[in-house]
């Protein structure tokens, strides 16, 4: 099953959470500028990451290898996570030491380890370089797919509809029990209205985000089972906008993840089940496929390249017009650096790394394309 518009997807999901970050780094001298951009796109990166973890369950779940051990899988996903998230930790402790940021202490350590988000500290979850804590959540959805597949594999054909419905119920759920069981205080350092158990509990801890990789690999079951309604992306993209437009009039720790998590997942399914009827998009174009190829990369270099931006033009505010090519320039520099990082150090680290001694060798989740048994379901149905 070949879903190359998922590939390219995949990069306006990064392009999401680099204009959410641009909050943080304001470059805008007009207030109402400000207030505006902050209202538009403070809930971007949260639909890009929720998007991420949605999509991971699907391509691994579609790119089941039948004769995979667990080490030969957890070899693969190790190598392709963590040779950018040590390199950009690297670049990450210079960019401090440049721009002047306080020293790193402790936090290194479980940030490097990719266990930061354990812990329910904002300095932890969010140190070293800040986009990381994703990965953390990425480790344990790795670690647990050789056991939760099987698990997932056994659910019944006509009830996959029904586990979709609790698994976005269950994402609900987390956000209602933060609401009514944890603390409101202490606050969120960043200003967001809620406490910091709160926000942890439903944005950052992994077991909780589990839910979202969950939702993805039963909406990959829907779609290789031939269970997929006629709900096509541009019906799908519909839903998220309107989602979207919800999400800025609900309660905070809903507006995470809750709204859009349903929407999001019915969008991954639609542009894979689209592409699997021979109906490519713009997202199959060749521009896009090379963007999202990069789009890891991008997504843990581009906060670094805001905080060193910021840094040389020291902290000044623009108006409208100058403000935007700050900004332009910006993603421009994140998307060379990301080009560089997946040419010479993501692409040939992952297959060096995540080579191994495999009776049956066929591509991974990257290239999109699963085992035979699985192909062979597809072309059935």
């Amino acid at each position: 099953m070949r879903a190359d518009s998922l590939t390219g997807l995949r990069f306006i999901a990064a392009a999401l959470v680099f204009l959410h970050h641009v909050i943080w780094f304001n470059v805008f001298a007009d207030q109402a500028v400000v207030d505006t951009y902050h209202a538009a796109f403070i809930n971007a990166g949260r639909v890009g990451v929720t998007f991420f973890f949605i999509l991971s369950g699907f391509v691994l779940t579609v790119a089941v290898r039948p004769n995979d051990t667990v080490a030969a899988f957890w070899r693969r996903r190790a190598a392709k996570i963590y040779p950018n998230h040590v390199v950009t930790a690297l670049l990450a402790m210079v960019v401090t030491t440049v721009v002047g940021s306080s020293a790193l202490g402790w936090e290194l350590i479980p940030n490097l380890l990719l266990v930061q988000t354990w812990w329910p500290s904002y300095d932890v979850v969010f140190s070293v370089n800040p986009v990381s804590w994703s990965l953390a959540c990425e480790l344990i959805f790795y670690l647990s797919f050789p056991f939760l597949y099987p698990l997932l594999a056994k659910v019944p054909e006509r009830a996959l509809w029904w586990w979709v419905a609790g698994a976005a119920v269950g994402v609900v759920a987390v956000a209602a029990v933060a609401a009514a069981f944890l603390p409101a205080s202490p606050p969120v350092p960043d200003g967001q209205p809620a406490g910091m158990y709160q926000f942890w509990f439903t944005y950052v801890f992994p077991p909780a985000r589990l839910l979202d990789f969950v939702l993805g690999i039963l909406m990959a079951r829907v779609v290789l089972s031939g269970r997929w309604p006629r709900l096509r992306p541009v019906g799908a993209v519909a839903l998220c906008v309107a989602a979207y437009a919800v999400s800025m009039s609900v309660p905070y720790l809903f507006a995470l993840n809750a709204v859009m998590v349903l929407p999001l997942a019915l969008l991954v399914a639609s542009v894979a089940a689209s592409d699997l009827a021979g109906r490519r998009s713009w997202l199959c174009s060749t521009p896009m496929l090379r963007l999202g190829e990069c789009s890891y990369a991008f997504y843990m270099v581009h906060m670094l390249v805001m905080m060193l931006g910021t840094h040389l033009i020291s902290g000044r505010v623009f108006s409208p017009l100058p403000a935007v090519g700050v900004l332009a320039g910006w993603f421009t520099v994140s998307l060379v650096c990301a080009w560089l990082l997946y040419t010479y150090v993501e692409r040939p680290l992952t297959r060096l790394l995540g080579r191994g001694r495999t009776r049956r060798p066929s591509p991974g989740p990257e290239g999109g394309t699963p085992a035979r048994p699985v192909a062979h379901n597809i072309r059935q149905r």
